[in-house]
């Protein structure tokens, strides 16, 4: 090894110093050819009188074991449900940005919103679903650019005059027509969807960097019946070329979900690619988006459904713009933090909410449910993971608080009075603007930054959802890990071979309660963390479903402790909502532990997920009301409290 070193300084002292010369000649058999992949190292050894013999190579094995490792899993960040100006409705709300500027933006560069405002990210994205919707996709960009089949209808004669030559207010009368049914059939035509669907797609290619950003391709089913929304994002796994093999399923053709899933179904056997879709964020839909007898359409619940959904929908977004979707107050009276970001007043028709339709809405119901469902069908149709996305309509994916310029359309983009304007409403409901949820990111857990790995880690639900923070949490299951394995700085790769991740199922065994390992690390740009929770769900033996909030880490544990019920007090808040500042004065920058269910029956089925929240921190409104020196009205939250949430773990019970 001394020689070998000695050679090679000796070869760069040459190549610096290329009038020095010897005339001495050395056989270095046995000596690493390593310089041989320099040819002008090499020429220079020649010159110097060096005789460089081939080498008589080694047999002991070399000692880089990096190299032998399988690649470990990553943590990357995207939005799985972002819209440009291609989407009818985000047009009709005066957004400009098109496809380009949207992956521009999600790839960290600086673009101009549409009211002028320079926009970043603090730091990019490492993937994003443009997801359009197909219901008079591009007709916009078309009727604008002329389009004869459109002008000869003359309510879109009518539309034109009001959005190229009217005033901009005139333009309000047409935000409710994305989500009607009765748009003129025109804007489904299908040569201007076939020519967007190409664009969108060749796009997508165009901005791919396998490892440093990838773009899946994508579209929204805007289902509904009336105004309750069933709407799905679609991501494919494919290229443009193998995407285009067939233009997707329009809503107006049907809104039955069980349509998109025949599209899907006909799609991979079409093409041999691969496709999913994710339900849209469920309490616009007045009760009806995860229905456990009726179905959306009249149907009865049956195997064929709960097989179906259980195939095509892997993942749930359950937090984005309008609102938060993992529960509601009225649902889980017992969780203190249940309350977040809650929308619950009615659907896109302004049809009032009533309380019977909350348990059809949100994500832990739905998952207690979906025990129930498979006990009787042998399946259990909601069976998902968690993701969070922004559902932006400005072809911005911000999340962050104090980076927030609106969701609905380019008027919520900072303004003084956007707190207050309306974000859209019909009937007997209207939407301010301060309920608008800076929610949220999709967090995958994968080997690699490329379609297939993104793709695969959501199709297995190895992915978690946050309101906005990039934190990074860990979640594994298994029947022995130890105090030692979570300490272990390889403790992924125990986790990993010792047990199952996050959106994976525990099988029963003969040694008790399984373990499970939780690890959660703060976003190095957000607050602090507070608590780490696990939520368990589970069915008891005469059919009925529970749920309880276990508290199993916390900050400042010379602050606060465990009380009787088992409930931790809240961490003092630094907030100065006057000045949008906060401190980490409290709070940790890591939280883990190790934990048994101390009720857990090996007889009944469960779930189990992670709920990680920061400490307290300024609200968009609070950072607006300090921008713009305005005093918002005092129901108006300008406090928040970030948090994830993992895709669970199960337990099945053997037969």
């Amino acid at each position: 090894m001394k020689i070998k070193n000695s050679l090679i300084v000796a070869l760069i002292a040459i190549a610096f110093y290329g009038g020095w010369s010897f005339n001495q000649q050395l056989d270095v058999s046995r000596i690493s050819d390593a310089n041989h992949s320099n040819p002008a190292l090499q020429a220079k050894a020649d010159r110097a009188g060096y005789v460089v013999a081939e080498q008589t190579r080694n047999q002991d094995p070399h000692y880089s074991p990096v190299a032998d490792q399988p690649l470990q899993k990553q943590v990357f960040w995207g939005d799985t449900h972002l819209h440009s100006n291609f989407s009818m409705d985000a047009f009709i709300f005066g957004n400009t940005l098109g496809p380009d500027d949207a992956y521009r933006f999600a790839k960290g560069e600086r673009v101009m919103a549409t009211r002028g405002q320079p926009a970043q990210l603090r730091e990019p994205l490492d993937f994003l679903v443009l997801a359009d919707h197909t219901d008079g996709v591009g007709a916009m960009i078309a009727l604008e650019a002329g389009n004869e089949k459109l002008l000869a209808n003359p309510t879109l004669q009518r539309w034109a005059e009001i959005l190229f030559a009217g005033e901009e207010s005139d333009a309000r009368e047409l935000d409710a027509t994305q989500t009607s049914l009765t748009t003129p059939r025109e804007l489904d035509d299908k040569d201007i969807r076939g020519n967007a669907w190409d664009y969108l797609t060749s796009t997508a290619d165009a901005h791919y960097q396998p490892g440093i950003f990838t773009p899946l391709i994508g579209f929204e089913f805007t289902a509904q019946t009336g105004g309750q929304n069933l709407h799905r994002v679609v991501i494919y796994r494919d290229d443009a070329e193998t995407a285009q093999t067939l233009l997707p399923v329009s809503p107006k053709e049907s809104s039955d979900p069980r349509r998109l899933w025949d599209f899907l179904e006909q799609y991979e056997q079409t093409s041999g690619g691969k496709v999913l879709a994710i339900a849209h964020n469920g309490n616009l839909s007045n009760g009806i988006m995860f229905p456990t007898a009726e179905l959306e359409f009249g149907d009865a619940m049956d195997s064929e459904y709960a097989v179906r959904r259980a195939r095509w929908e892997p993942v749930y977004e359950v937090t984005q713009i309008k609102g938060d979707g993992e529960t509601h107050p009225l649902l889980s009276p017992d969780d203190r933090f249940a309350d977040y970001e809650t929308w619950d007043f009615g659907d896109f028709a302004g049809v009032l909410k009533d309380d019977k339709m909350l348990s059809h809405e949100y994500a832990r119901e739905a998952l207690k449910n979906g025990l129930k469902l498979q006990s009787s069908y042998g399946v259990n149709p909601y069976k998902f993971g968690m993701i969070g996305s922004t559902d932006s309509h400005t072809s911005l994916a911000t999340a962050a608080e104090d980076n927030f310029y609106g969701k609905h359309s380019a008027g919520m983009e900072p303004t003084p009075t956007r707190w207050k304007d309306a974000v859209g409403g019909r009937g007997d409901v209207t939407v301010p603007g301060f309920l608008m949820a800076s929610s949220g990111y999709a967090a995958v857990w994968a080997t690699e930054n490329t379609r297939e790995g993104i793709w695969d880690a959501i199709q297995r639900k190895e992915v978690y959802a946050t309101t906005g923070s990039r934190m990074t949490v860990r979640f594994f299951g298994g029947w022995d890990f130890t105090e030692a394995d979570l300490d272990a700085s390889n403790m992924p790769d125990i986790g990993y071979s010792k047990g199952v991740s996050m959106g994976s199922t525990l099988l029963q065994s003969d040694v008790g309660a399984p373990v499970f390992m939780l690890q959660t690390a703060k976003d190095p740009n957000g607050a602090n963390l507070d608590r780490l929770q696990v939520i368990k769900g589970w069915e008891d033996a005469q059919g009925a479903v529970h749920e309880k909030v276990f508290n199993v880490a916390w900050s400042n544990p010379e602050l606060r402790s465990m009380d009787a019920t088992g409930d931790v007090a809240d961490i003092p808040s630094t907030v100065d909502e006057a000045k949008a500042t906060y401190s980490h004065k409290y709070g940790a920058a890591e939280l883990t532990a190790l934990w048994q269910d101390p009720e857990f029956s090996a007889e009944q089925k469960a779930f189990y997920y992670v709920r990680a929240l920061e400490v307290p921190s300024p609200r968009w409104t609070s950072y607006d009301a300090a921008k713009f020196d305005v005093e918002m009205a005092p129901y108006v939250k300008q406090t928040t409290q970030d948090r994830a949430y993992s895709s669970p773990i199960w337990y099945e019970p053997s037969d």
